[in-house]
């Protein structure tokens, strides 16, 4: 495979798009809610499922316990001269808007959605509350991940959480590669429209939320992969202040990175964020390649604004890190970190036991990681450390290349840079951490496995969502768990602190305790308890060797 063509079919199993793909239910995603519609403001005063919002009122339906408003814009289209630009408020609309159908999906290849999406007026959030109760309810934004190139809030069913843990849930929609991380020198902004984009939510969240029942001073920032690794970044985002109150990030972290290989044939060493700079040399260099060339570099905005979404879909993938060194992140995010410069907020923070099996499992051509190519990644990856890593991981451990590969993988690409950030974070704030360890969860394709998966990347979204349109595979243990998470995960949206949920007691994460609490998450009779996560993830043997 091409590393597009990997990088692809990474998204696919990077979180629920196999399922989708495969499927073929990706949810509601293809057409925005229709302005206007029949009724007036009038209605609001009347009607459960009217709801009056600052740039008008909509209509959304009651299912039982839960209500949903879906397709709320909460930003102006960002098309024509607002490509690569910050987003600015939506119009105003008459009457009652009909918010019964999710918005488009932004721009993206076929993927995590089968058909894929063209639309770049995509800036549309869903709101789903309880439909009794009294009181403000704690607020849950739900951030999506799929690498910053695919994906879609509206694929995230909140109704479970929603009902159960007496929240309003709010999934959103963002700019998505080359039209949420694009830079250029002539672009202000560069590499962080679609951050701005959450942000943009976020702060219609602030303004609108206490109409849907929420609590605009319980707001919790929260989300998986490409969203976890942006809720890090919003921490750490002067322009994020006063936004949120607490944090949620799962399997993705400020301090991701990764080596040769890691992931696919060809890849190179990186980290998740990038200094503009180099951003915006790789821009000048697309916009050659895409006919945008002029001898006054500030004209190439106006000529690749001109484009068709098409003419930029072939360079969607190669956008997909955002930068720092801007007005919105002006520091490296692990560096603010470390020097304490962000937000003070609780953080709940953790990932699965498995996470690289996801990959590993497509390695070879569509097949698991071979002896071979085993052999071969171990030398391009670690170099003159590759004995010391051996030695670390002996092969006869394993029953196969590809779980010895995916245990190296998991542990130095996520599990100890989650607890690295873990620990910077404890600090200055109250941090709970976790780790999904189920061992059979639900699969995230309908295809059989190709070898044993256990807790996978993203495994444990079916725990809090319904995912794709379709309800959530749990056993009856593993819906006991499914309870139990959201049960923490609402408390935390709730007080800042998943210990105050009934069930099993979880201490916070004490950076100088020896080991610190780890808050296990899987099935059954003392399937949540402390893990040693440092231990079980040779954090020791990665913080010493360096790499």
């Amino acid at each position: 495979m091409t590393g597009r063509r990997w990088r692809t079919r990474l998204a696919l199993v990077g979180s629920i798009g196999a399922l989708a793909a495969l499927v073929g239910c990706a949810g509601p995603t293809a057409d925005a809610a229709a302005a206007g519609g029949a009724g007036g403001a009038d209605d609001a005063g009347a009607d459960a499922a009217v709801v009056l919002t600052e740039f008008g009122a909509v209509r959304g339906s009651i299912d039982g316990d839960t209500r949903a408003f879906r397709g709320l814009p909460y930003a102006a289209p960002p098309v024509g001269p607002l490509r690569w630009q910050n987003p600015t408020p939506p119009a105003t609309w008459p009457g009652v808007r009909e918010a019964t159908r999710a918005g488009p999906a932004c721009a993206q290849q076929p993927g995590e959605l089968p058909e894929g999406s063209t639309s770049e007026d995509c800036l549309y959030l869903d709101v789903t509350t309880p439909s009794g109760g009294t009181g403000a309810k704690p607020v849950i934004v739900w951030v999506h991940g799929g690498g910053y190139f695919t994906g879609a809030g509206s694929n995230y069913d909140a109704r479970r959480m929603a009902a159960r843990g007496d929240a309003v849930v709010v999934t959103v929609n963002y700019r998505l590669g080359v039209f949420g991380f694009f830079g250029h020198p002539a672009l202000p902004d560069s590499g962080t429209f679609g951050l701005a984009d959450q942000q943009a939510a976020l702060s219609w969240v602030q303004r609108n939320i206490a109409a849907f029942g929420g609590d605009p001073d319980a707001v919790t920032v929260a989300g998986q992969s490409a969203g976890g690794i942006s809720t890090c970044a919003q921490l750490t985002s002067p322009s994020a202040a006063g936004l949120f109150d607490r944090a949620v990030m799962q399997s993705g972290s400020c301090a991701l990175s990764w080596l040769d290989g890691f992931d696919y044939r060809n890849q190179t060493a990186a980290s998740i964020f990038q200094p503009v700079a180099a951003l915006e040399r790789q821009g000048r260099r697309t916009a050659a390649d895409l006919g945008c060339t002029d001898p006054d570099p500030a004209a190439a905005p106006a000529c690749l604004r001109a484009l068709p979404v098409d003419a930029l879909m072939d360079v969607q993938q190669e956008f997909i890190r955002p930068a720092y060194g801007t007005a919105l992140l002006p520091t490296e995010p692990t560096e603010a970190l470390r020097s304490g410069r962000f937000h003070r907020v609780p953080v709940l923070s953790g990932q699965t036991r498995d996470e690289a099996t996801q990959t590993t499992a497509y390695y070879d051509d569509g097949t698991p990681m071979s002896e071979q190519t085993f052999r071969t990644a171990m030398a391009e990856a670690f170099g003159a450390d590759e004995a010391a890593v051996r030695a670390e991981y002996p092969r006869s451990e394993y029953d196969s290349a590809a779980l010895a590969w995916s245990a190296i993988v998991t542990d130095r690409k996520w599990a100890c840079s989650q607890l690295d950030d873990s620990r910077l974070l404890a600090a200055h704030v109250p941090v709970h951490h976790y780790e999904f360890a189920d061992p059979a969860p639900p699969p995230l394709s309908p295809l059989p496995p190709r070898m044993p998966m256990g807790a996978e990347h993203a495994s444990d979204l079916w725990s809090l969502f319904d995912l794709a349109g379709m309800p959530a595979p749990l056993d009856p243990e593993q819906r006991r768990l499914s309870e139990q998470m959201i049960d923490y995960w609402t408390s935390f949206a709730a007080t800042g602190d998943p210990g105050n949920a009934d069930g099993p007691a979880w201490p916070r994460f004490d950076a100088a305790a020896d080991p610190p609490h780890v808050q296990a998450l899987a099935p059954g009779d003392g399937g949540i308890g402390p893990v040693d996560l440092a231990a079980e993830h040779h954090c020791g043997f990665w913080a010493a060797l360096g790499r």
